[in-house]
Parts: structure tokens; sequence; C-alpha cells
């Protein structure tokens, strides 16, 4: 009992929904596009991060999951940031400052020439004795 002349997008009475199918489609499309750009957004803190230290990668990869599950957007925040800045390495120069006292530390003032054993005291010098003058200056 339909005119003839209906527009497209209306279901004819007794058949398939072209419409709706179409935009079932496009929904499904566009729901799996958007999930995806937000997936690659929210983990762009962790790929900036993998370039540098593994601390400061663990870190800002422990703030995205923090921000994932709170749903607290300065987490992600904070860990972008801290992706973005490159923390210096503290570590390996103090390592060779230690490394040196060291070295430092173990050689003996006359184990070079005189063949000394590692363990022996040092040689007394001809230096005065000046502890007892020091204890005493201050007064």
């Amino acid at each position: 009992m339909a005119p003839h002349h209906l527009p497209f997008y209306l279901a004819p009475g007794s058949g398939t929904d072209t419409l709706m199918v179409v935009m079932g489609v496009f929904l499904i499309g566009t729901v799996l596009w958007v999930g995806t750009l937000y997936w690659k957004l929210h983990s762009l803190p962790e790929r900036m991060a993998h370039k540098s230290q593994k601390l400061q990668f663990e870190f800002v990869a422990v703030l995205g999951l923090i921000s994932l599950f709170t749903h607290m957007h300065i987490f992600w925040i904070a860990g972008l940031l801290l992706a973005l800045i490159d923390i210096p390495d503290f570590g390996t120069p103090l390592r060779s400052i230690a490394d040196s006292v060291e070295k430092i530390a173990d050689a003996t003032p006359g184990e070079e020439g005189e063949g000394a054993q590692p363990g022996s005291a040092p040689v007394a010098t001809d230096k005065p004795d000046t502890s007892k003058a020091k204890e005493h200056s201050h007064a």
C-alpha cells in the first residue's frame, strides 16, 4: 500500500533496511577507528620515553597505567612531561669518581718504587706531627 515515490532511505514493507545496515557498519568502523586513535594517543608518553633510560621509561609506563585505570588525566600529563625531558645521568660520573677515589685509597705512597706489600703500613715521612698543634690552635 506504500506509494511508489518513497525516498531510498525508507525501508520497503518486506525487505532489508539498507540505510540501517550501512550506518551499522559505519558505526562499528568509527568506534574501532576512534578506539585505535585513543590507544595510540594514550601510549604516546611511553613511546616517547622508550628511547630514554630504563627507570624513566618504567616510571612513565606506570603513570600511563594509573591514568588509564583511574581516569585522572593529570597522571597522563605528568607522564608526558616526564617523557619529554631528559633526566641527567648522575650515576655514571659518580660511579667514575667513586672508582677513582677507590683506586687512590688503595694505592700506598711507598708502593711504587720500594716494592712494599699491598697490606703494609704507609712509610713515615719527615713531616712534623702537627696534630697536637691543631688541637690547641683554637684558643
